[in-house]
């Protein structure tokens, strides 16, 4: 399409005719359920995510409520215990993560230029994960079968079914089936981030807040999988008797400890750096410049999901670690301050160095930042390990915890919501409502939680259920009762500013004149997004590139067309966006929630120990997968297409340019993350275990390393046949790859073989090389059903060599099967008694 064809009124209708068919949504109420429209799936993610924060905070309130007076009674214990671990469970695994995700599945398309993010069938796949998982976990409470062990579930007492009961199970298992929605949202959002940006917004011309949104989904690949591997010790142990957490029979409940916050203190940086992102794109839209220090902060960023990771000990500061420990922990827990205090110095110089147009989103961000030094502060304390020792367990550490979270996560959630209202509806909310909102929150946040600082001093336990009055701390829990019901009142008022939403009039575009890219929407918002995919120049192209927004809606740029009447998008290169290939999106489709059904049926049926029906939900998981991918890298009707300005691009792509073989890679990394942690939890018992695998019938070195050759020719099989079939060998290659499948299945049962006369029940030596090798022989079962589907693909035309990326994918899984292999054999083959 060139440029001045797009001078044709007629010709320009008849395009946008064509472009509102393709993204017409579904009609009907089922109908839209099935829609994969990354804006649609993203506005019901939003919701659901607010719902369950609304459900968590009338928890709250109600433990407010019984701590208001002392020797209180209006709820007994066991529920108390019930009500703060559900509260603190929903609001990071059911809040706050999810809500960043659904924000920016919403946000991401529209800031990079893009009609959509490159999967949208898997994101509607993250949402019914999400809903299900969600409604699951928190519905336990109306049956009295909530979990009861705190959010963090600290075994003996939680794995020991004797002393807890279904609520730990429902924890665990419900939970794992949210934390896959969440690596699923991360994968969308990397390759989305990485290659979906339009042509010449390289790198370092991104939006902040897709800068954010990179580092923080890379995050989650890092800090997810290993609890994730927590979760299926912890649930061997409750559901087989393996004893990982036992002292008894050699296990340690600090390995429980050390995976769960390994995920856990990265978990608030996840949480707070998507926030820190609203302000990067808040701030110079009413400042009213670019931001200052944009490196910087790019930087900032990167360096505290660096540091992140570097601190999760010092939450075990009183489990009795070595001095060098302590120090080492204390003084990462203190640096990470740096970078934080980086992006926000670089937001306050900013604001000084700008015009300022005070608005209701600026009060939210400025008050968030008030709150979160605090919280911050509080934190610098708490890292310094003789504090911590005196405020461990107190009600110091939960107002510190607060502060963070609503300093850091929800007040900027809430000025986001004010500014990217008029974006989502077309209609701005009311600033007199927000600000009495903002006003009324303010002042019941800190009369909540600032008096905790000083119950918690005067030796208030944290998670009791009463208190009695000789204490003499009833008056500053009556005060944090107050404070929390003052909070509840300006969400309240919150809310019904979104309820009266509908009722007001239309705003007009870019209501804030801002300069980045997602305010090209306009009020009467069409289906397909924005009219033509922009060529960026600037970082802010609606302030610098001379009549950005009108050559936009003009159709003056890239793929202003939809010739062949199907949802399409522009792939570039990851570094300087250069343009690579048009991909074809996702259409609606019933798939992923089905996939979703059947993956859920697998956890919830194994919480009531329904193995067998569980089973059985694996295989129509299984099933579903396939018929779901089945559709997916089909062969276009012609090899390219024009995009405009006389470029043409190919329809088909394959290997490292392509988006799914990025979504394998990342899929990967965070199933190797997963692993490491079983590998991390066998050398744990190792080093503290001087007769570590002494009297027991070790595997030897012989059986380990023949299920280790098998593995190997497996992933030299496939490697082979990826080459051949590049080189127009078709049989060759299908002739590999039964031999690859039929290696692979050979080193499954060489695997299992290893495991003869372990009896996993009677020490943790035995059990954790059952975990390893079954980890291991079940990715060797995923491989060969890779290998035959891939043939086929091959036989049923679906795969050419010209057409060969479901080969080139199953490839990069088989270099981490490989490496899976590698560890596992190796390390149960020659480290299985030797202690330090």
């Amino acid at each position: 399409m060139s440029l001045h064809a797009q001078d044709d009124p007629q010709l320009r209708a008849a395009q946008e005719e064509r472009l509102r068919a393709v993204w017409k949504p579904p009609s009907g109420l089922f109908l839209r359920w099935t829609d994969t429209n990354n804006n649609r799936v993203g506005v019901w993610y939003t919701l659901t995510a607010f719902g369950f924060m609304l459900f968590a905070g009338v928890l709250a309130l109600i433990m407010r409520t019984q701590l208001a007076v002392p020797d209180n009674d209006l709820v007994s214990a066991n529920t108390f215990n019930q009500l703060f671990t559900l509260h603190g469970s929903m609001m990071m695994f059911l809040f706050a993560v999810p809500m960043f995700e659904a924000v920016s599945i919403i946000l991401l398309p529209q800031l990079l230029g893009a009609r959509d993010l490159p999967f949208p069938r898997l994101s509607a796949f993250g949402y019914w994960s999400f809903l299900l998982g969600g409604v699951f976990v928190g519905g336990s409470i109306f049956f009295n079968a909530a979990p009861d062990g705190g959010w963090f579930m600290y075994p003996p007492l939680t794995t020991r079914t004797d002393l807890s009961g279904l609520g730990a199970d429902i924890w665990m298992l419900g939970l794992s089936f949210i934390e896959v929605s969440s690596v699923a949202a991360a994968v969308e959002l990397i390759v989305g981030v990485l290659k979906c940006r339009p042509p010449g917004m390289r790198l370092n011309l991104m939006p902040l807040y897709a800068w954010y949104i990179l580092v923080v989904a890379v995050m989650i690949l890092f800090a997810f999988p290993p609890l994730i591997a927590g979760d299926l010790l912890f649930e061997m142990e409750r559901l087989l008797n393996w004893p990982f957490f036992d002292a008894a029979r050699g296990g340690d409940p600090l390995l429980w400890q050390h995976l769960f916050w390994i995920f856990g203190h990265p978990e608030v940086y996840i949480v707070f750096l998507p926030s820190i992102a609203l302000f990067a794109m808040m701030i110079p839209t009413f400042a009213q410049r670019h931001l200052l220090g944009y490196p910087w902060i790019v930087l900032a960023a990167v360096g505290t999901a660096f540091l992140s990771f570097g601190l999760w000990v010092h939450h075990m500061f009183a489990t009795g670690l070595p001095k060098i420990s302590l120090a080492f922990f204390s003084a990462a827990s203190e640096a990470v301050a740096i970078p934080t205090g980086v992006q926000i110095f670089a937001f306050i110089a900013t604001l000084w160095a700008g015009k300022v147009k005070w608005s209701t989103p600026l009060l939210y961000a400025s008050g968030s930042l008030a709150v979160f030094v605090i919280g911050g502060l509080t934190g610098v304390m708490v890292a310094v390990a003789p504090f911590d020792w005196q405020a461990h367990d107190t009600y110091f550490v939960v107002a510190h915890l607060h502060y963070v979270l609503i300093g850091g996560t929800l007040l900027p959630l809430f000025g986001g919501l004010y500014y990217y209202w008029p974006l989502i509806t077309g209609k701005k909310l009311s600033d007199r409502l927000g600000r009495i909102a903002f006003w009324i929150m303010f002042v019941g946040i800190n009369l909540t939680f600032f008096p905790m600082h000083l119950s918690g001093l005067e030796g208030m336990p944290r998670r009791v259920f009463t208190y009695p009055e000789e204490l003499g701390i009833g008056w500053l829990n009556l005060a944090s009762t107050a404070g929390s019901y003052m909070f509840a009142t300006g969400v309240a008022v919150l809310v019904v500013d979104l309820m009266l939403s509908p009722t007001r009039t239309k705003s007009p575009r870019n209501p804030w004149n801002a300069g980045t890219l997602e305010w090209l929407a306009h009020p009467d918002d069409e289906d397909w997004g924005i009219r033509s995919v922009p060529l960026v120049e600037s970082r802010y192209p609606i302030w610098d590139q001379k009549n950005f927004v009108a050559k936009v809606d003009e159709g003056r740029f890239f793929l202003p067309d939809a010739e062949e009447g199907r949802r399409e998008t522009i792939i570039t290169s990851v570094l300087d966006a250069k343009p690579v290939s048009v991909i074809r999106l996702g259409t609606p489709s019933v798939k992923p929630m089905l996939t979703a059904v059947a993956l859920g049926s697998v956890f919830i049926l194994t919480t009531y120990h329904l193995y067998l029906i569980a089973a059985l939900g694996g295989v129509v998981t299984l099933g579903c997968i396939l018929w779901w991918l089945w559709d997916t890298a089909e062969i276009p009707e012609k090899p390219e297409k024009p995009i405009g300005h006389g470029m043409r691009l190919s329809l088909y792509i394959s290997g490292p340019a392509a988006p799914g073989w990025w979504a394998m890679f990342i899929t990967m990394m965070a199933d190797a993350t997963a692993f490491s942690g079983l590998v991390f939890g066998y050398y744990f018992y190792w080093t503290i275990h001087l007769d570590f695998g002494a009297g027991f019938d070790e595997p030897g070195s012989g059986g380990p390393l023949m299920a280790l050759a098998l593995s190997l020719a497996s992933w030299a099989a496939t490697l082979s046949a990826r080459e051949v079939h590049g080189w127009g060998s078709v049989t060759a290659a299908r002739g590999l790859l039964i031999a690859g499948a039929v290696t692979a299945v050979g080193s499954l049962f060489a695997g299992l073989a290893c495991l003869d006369g372990l009896d996993p029940e009677a020490n943790v030596y035995p059990a954790i090389v059952w975990v390893l090798v079954v980890w291991t022989v079940v990715h060797a079962a995923v491989a060969a059903i890779m290998q035959l589907y891939t043939l086929a693909r091959s036989i049923a035309g679906r795969m050419t060599p010209t057409h060969d990326a479901d080969i080139r994918n199953i490839t990069v899984y088989m270099h981490f099967f490989a490496l899976t292999a590698i560890v596992t054999y190796l390390t149960i083959g020659l480290f299985p008694e030797t202690g330090l």
